[in-house]
């Protein structure tokens, strides 16, 4: 076994244009700012945090959002009240309804305008025996 020790993980979504992901994302609630002056309004990368958690946007200008295959899963402590604040951002085209799912966690799909998959849980509360 290596001895390293993982820190953090990153994962980089493919975008069409960083600029308006950009954007996108910072209405969802995400921190965002952006890397490579191409001397356009469309840098060509892009750097997303929430707390521990960070996404990277790379410019793919040829991308066809329903090919996509990205995804990301991210944790997060009260899916409910997150699904309600992005509905309030404006998001609903791509967002399915919370569910309880059979392996213990409720969560739902966000796919971003790119075609980029967010699956968003939280563990179910404990049922005492």
């Amino acid at each position: 076994m290596i001895a390293v020790e993982f820190k953090r993980v990153a994962p980089v979504f493919p975008v069409r244009n960083v600029s308006v992901a950009l954007a996108h994302y910072r209405r969802l609630g995400f921190e965002g700012t952006a890397y490579g002056d191409t001397g356009t309004d469309d840098p060509e990368y892009g750097f997303l945090t929430w707390g521990p958690v960070s996404l990277h946007l790379a410019r793919v200008p040829n991308l066809n959002p329903k090919t996509s295959a990205s995804a990301c899963y991210l944790y997060v402590s009260d899916v409910d009240a997150l699904y309600a604040a992005w509905q309030v951002a404006g998001v609903w085209s791509g967002l399915t309804l919370p569910a309880d799912t059979p392996y213990g966690l409720r969560e739902f799909a966000y796919i971003d305008l790119d075609g980029n998959l967010l699956r968003v849980g939280s563990p179910l509360p404990e049922v005492p025996a």
